[in-house]
């Protein structure tokens, strides 16, 4: 093809006999037309071209940045990632990832898709990857997070709209506007799943020892900044080994249908046992095996039950002999583990955080600790108020057991349940017993 054009430019077109215009060229004399303007416009496209494709680099090299640079080990998952941007010269769009680590061990799973191609839609992609973090270390549920994300998409959205004269209506423009999240936690000391969806991204269950695939039918909920239903959540039960793919919409893009190519992943999924890295190499070759107009992320975890003997739980009755009761038993658990250094302060917390249960809130208490990367303190109770950290007075008689908590814990926190709230703890492990 080389040699071709090469013939026709400087041979064919060239000669001056040829068309209807000559062009009398320095050092070289006449020429043709046709190849003076050929290889001109040839010439222009190639100094043009840096400048013509420096936005799509910068999209994707803002895109790649914004994304997580590993995925993280963890208790619960084992996880593997795809993310394949947009060939087109539409430029990168706004998809992404992540694998948040949450108190109690365990995880945060999210995929998402902002609408839109190019700096603006990476931009916005990574606010609402940054909005994900810190809604998700919160500790709230699917649901909830999704809608203070929805909070934030709009108000995004109004931010960056056109000005206005006073007393008009903000415009709703923006390319945040109609993004699809799903956002999964996943519990391995219970099994237990919560999910919640905005928009139409996919969630993929193969079980572990059926193999079968199954596609849940997770209540729906709008876009996010777009009105619609509330977003609710849905819980579900994973086996051990089961494999759960969380994909955007724009891995189904080569096939003909939204059920098309459901069923193209169902195959895929449906083979013989492999490493995640493996799998999620097969499932992109299978279903996107040339170029994409549409990004396409893809995350995939292996759920994993926590060792029965990497924790222990007591369930209490509000009385107040049973505060020495269980610092007994923590004691000897830390003992059992190994962690008699951790003793002390930890026979304090469960203390402090069990007599306030007892004292403000009353009925069933249950103690539970865990050892993981950190040493885990839980106690949960039925009440919703959840304690606020104060400097206590000089002359206070109380008011000082949370603050002396806080500075014997790496973190801490509240979460609440549906049937109360959770009080953790995290305490760093000696360095010998650090995984």
């Amino acid at each position: 093809m080389v040699v071709l054009f090469l013939y026709a430019a400087f041979v064919v077109y060239a000669n001056p006999g040829y068309g209807m215009t000559t062009v009398d060229l320095p050092l070289i004399g006449e020429t043709g037309g046709v190849t003076v303007l050929g290889v001109g416009a040839l010439l222009i496209g190639l100094l043009l071209m840096p400048f013509v494709t420096r936005g799509h680099s910068v999209a994707l090299r803002l895109q790649r940045g914004l994304l997580p640079g590993h995925l993280p080990s963890h208790a619960a998952v084992d996880t593997a990632s795809r993310y394949l941007p947009a060939d087109s010269g539409s430029g990168v769009g706004g998809d992404w990832y992540d694998v948040i680590p949450l108190s109690g061990t365990r995880v945060g799973l999210v995929v998402g898709d902002v609408l839109g191609h190019g700096l603006r839609a990476a931009a916005t992609m990574g606010r609402l990857r940054t909005g994900v973090r810190v809604l998700a270390r919160l500790d709230l549920t699917p649901d909830e997070l999704l809608s203070r994300l929805a909070d934030l998409v709009e108000q995004t959205a109004q931010e960056g709209g056109p000005g206005r004269n006073p007393g008009q209506p903000r415009p709703r423009v923006d390319a945040a506007l109609g993004v699809s999240c799903l956002y999964a936690v996943y519990d391995p000391v219970s099994g237990k799943c919560s999910l919640a969806r905005a928009g139409e991204p996919v969630l993929a269950v193969v079980g572990r020892h059926s193999g079968a695939v199954a596609f849940p039918e997770l209540p729906p909920g709008p876009p996010l900044g777009v009105p619609g239903l509330p977003y609710r959540s849905m819980e579900l039960q994973f086996e051990p080994g089961s494999v759960v793919a969380l994909t955007t919409g724009g891995l189904l893009q080569d096939a003909d249908d939204r059920a098309a190519g459901l069923a193209r992943l169902s195959r895929v999924l449906t083979g013989p046992p492999q490493s995640l890295e493996v799998l999620c190499d097969r499932v992109v070759a299978t279903l996107l095996p040339g170029p994409v107009d549409v990004d396409a992320t893809l995350l995939v975890a292996r759920t994993r039950l926590l060792d029965r003997r990497q924790f222990a739980e007591w369930a209490l009755l509000p009385d107040p002999a049973a505060v020495a009761t269980t610092r007994t038993a923590v004691s000897k658990q830390l003992g059992d583990w190994g962690l008699e250094d951790l003793a002390f302060t930890t026979e304090l917390i469960v203390s402090e955080l069990v007599t306030n249960a007892i004292r403000y809130v009353g009925g069933p208490i249950q103690v539970r600790v865990i050892r993981d990367r950190t040493l885990i303190c839980e106690v949960s109770d039925t009440g919703h108020t959840s304690p606020n950290l104060r400097h206590a007075a000089s002359d206070d008689e109380g008011g000082r057991g949370l603050f002396i908590i806080a500075q014997m814990t790496h973190h801490w926190g509240t979460r609440y349940t549906p049937t109360g709230k959770t009080i953790w703890t995290e305490q760093d492990l000696p360095e010998s017993d650090g995984k």
